[in-house]
């Protein structure tokens, strides 16, 4: 299947959160403001820049040739991951230099070794959980590129592979280390080639949401955790120790994350009265992606178990299933999550209950 034509590329860190960093005093941070800036730079071509970015002083527009490229099909079969890793050792250039195949022997390299595992995580979950044979369900090839940029302070999907940046060591550590992440940006892949959400307001909101919870649920699977068990964060881990904040976002408990003199507070609304209206970060795509998370971890407490079985299933049906549009609400998905519901298990189900609670609880009415 080609990918899509969209220019949309799905960077983990909110440009809200890196134009922060980018005004921080350079007299306390060596690497951070400078980093974040550059990372601005090669992001901008590929997001309508908005808001008080137009102005950032010292950002430096990249020449990085980072277009969607092209998909392969893989050579496993069904039910085996197709892997393939790349280094852009500190270049921008992808893919970049071949550095481990499928099947291949540890190189050493720790960013390597990490996006070769937590690529087979991911399938694992997709091909386990629902039966599907990769982000296409063709048997695409999983692609990552690691060591990309210049103390890169991102990691993101482009349309035909994962790609990470080291971080600049003071407030973000390479991204290869958080499996959250991973899961992530290769399931901005899956709503590519299904949904096709688009990367505005309440249906990017979505986008994001979705992207969050199969994150969590490839690392909820590889530890074995139950839902209530789980932590419920995104990117645990990648900030420094230099960080007030336990991750990037809090599905659990949106808004709370991060708390930290330089960072400032997590944005997060858990509940639609709190909904933020704003023209940056594509409609605040990154920020109101709380409501649905919120709701998506109600679901699944509830149920109990593992979030996989059934709170993840309605919401892979929901997604891959063809009932709602690329511009969907958060009202129509919840609909259509709970139509899935229903059909899946029974109008009288206890799932199909949960899900109208869940939805409830954070101020959406099902469409």
């Amino acid at each position: 299947m080609t990918p899509p034509t969209s220019s949309a590329r799905h960077g983990i860190v909110p440009p809200f959160l890196l134009s922060r960093i980018a005004r921080l005093d350079e007299a306390v941070l060596d690497h951070a403001p400078a980093a974040a800036r550059r990372t601005l730079g090669i992001d901008e071509p590929f997001r309508e820049q908005r808001g008080d970015e137009r102005t950032l002083p010292g950002l430096v527009r990249s020449s990085a040739r980072t277009a969607l490229g092209s998909t392969v099909r893989g050579s496993a079969a069904p039910g085996a991951p197709d892997r393939l890793i790349f280094d852009a050792r500190g270049g921008e250039d992808l893919p970049g230099v071949e550095v481990r195949a499928e099947g291949e022997p540890d190189t050493g390299d720790v960013a390597v070794s990490q996006a070769y595992d937590g690529l087979g995580d991911t399938y694992a979950l997709f091909w386990d959980a629902f039966g599907r044979d990769s982000i296409d369900d063709e048997g695409m090839r999983l692609d990552a590129t690691v060591h990309f940029g210049e103390r890169y302070d991102n990691a993101f999907w482009d349309g035909a592979r994962m790609v990470f940046g080291d971080g600049d060591g003071e407030i973000f550590r390479g991204f290869t280390g958080s499996l959250s992440i991973i899961g992530h940006e290769l399931a901005h892949g899956v709503t590519e080639r299904t949904a096709n959400l688009v990367y505005q307001g309440q249906s990017g909101a979505l986008n994001e949401h979705v992207s969050d919870v199969f994150g969590v649920l490839v690392e909820q699977r590889l530890l074995g955790h139950t839902a209530r068990e789980a932590t419920w964060l995104v990117g645990a881990g990648v900030f420094t120790e230099e960080v007030r904040g336990e991750a990037i976002r809090s599905m659990r408990a949106p808004g709370t994350a991060y708390d930290d003199p330089m960072l400032g507070a997590d944005p997060q609304p858990a509940h639609m009265r709190d909904y933020v209206e704003t023209s940056d970060d594509n409609g605040g795509v990154h920020i109101n992606s709380g409501i649905p998370n919120r709701a998506f971890v109600a679901l699944a407490e509830t149920l109990g178990g593992h979030a996989g079985e059934r709170a993840g299933r309605i919401w892979y049906e929901t997604l891959t299933g063809g009932r709602i549009t690329a511009t969907a609400s958060f009202a129509q998905f919840a609909g259509a999550t709970l139509s899935v519901a229903r059909e899946l298990y029974g109008t009288d189900a206890v799932e199909a209950a949960a899900v109208a609670d869940a939805w409830e609880s954070v101020g959406v009415v099902p469409a």
